[in-house]
């Protein structure tokens, strides 16, 4: 974790103008063609879910500005994230959090994901990493979603990311699902939620 030094962030003015803003969060919705990693997840016998999880972390992790977090006095650029997911087992609806680290590898995480949470006892889980280096997952497989907003403590430094999906839809003989999104724009704008959109779609492509 680095602390960054704000008089010479290049962010600074973006910062502060929307730091002024008691509601800085924003949301959206968009088609991902997940193909390539329900193609991979058969062949390779894994499960769908964490592996999108996976994949998610991996794209953001490689823009810089999903990795920045306000925590009112200080901003801090984390090196990892860490995904932090709902799930349910079979015949139960009452979900639980399973929270891990992902790795470097995909089929791994996949296996401790399933592991974990099948044995987990407690609704929601902590680890020996920095709690905002969390990002939030939540699934919603039973139904196609449009938009999506998640509960939260109003507080305007909160910048963890919301990611949420619903169920998937066959298109033209592709696999697409809606994505939705929940970000600070005092660290994230629309250029940058871009640049995860490509990489992404580069994670899919190179399974």
């Amino acid at each position: 974790m680095t602390v960054i030094d704000r008089e010479t962030w290049p962010r600074r003015a973006h910062y502060e103008f929307f730091a002024s803003m008691s509601h800085p969060f924003y949301s959206l919705t968009f088609p991902v063609d997940v193909t390539a990693l329900r193609r991979a997840c058969r062949e390779r016998g894994l499960s769908f879910y964490p592996a999108m999880v996976y994949g998610v972390i991996r794209a953001m992790e490689q823009v810089d500005a999903f990795l920045y977090r306000d925590r009112g006095d200080v901003i801090v650029r984390h090196d990892r994230l860490v995904p932090s997911f709902t799930d349910l087992r079979p015949g139960s609806d009452l979900f639980h959090i399973v929270t891990l680290e992902a790795g470097g590898d995909l089929a791994d995480f996949c296996r401790r994901a399933k592991k974990q949470s099948s044995e987990q006892t407690e609704f929601l889980t902590s680890g020996p990493w920095e709690a905002d280096q969390e990002v939030y997952f939540t699934c919603l497989p039973w139904f196609p979603i449009t938009a999506l907003t998640n509960e939260r403590n109003v507080d305007p430094s909160d910048s963890i990311p919301r990611v949420s999906w619903g169920r998937w839809e066959e298109r033209e003989g592709r696999t697409v699902l809606s994505l939705s999104l929940e970000l600070n724009h005092r660290l994230v704008d629309g250029v940058h939620v871009g640049r995860f959109y490509e990489a992404l779609n580069h994670f899919f492509e190179t399974l």
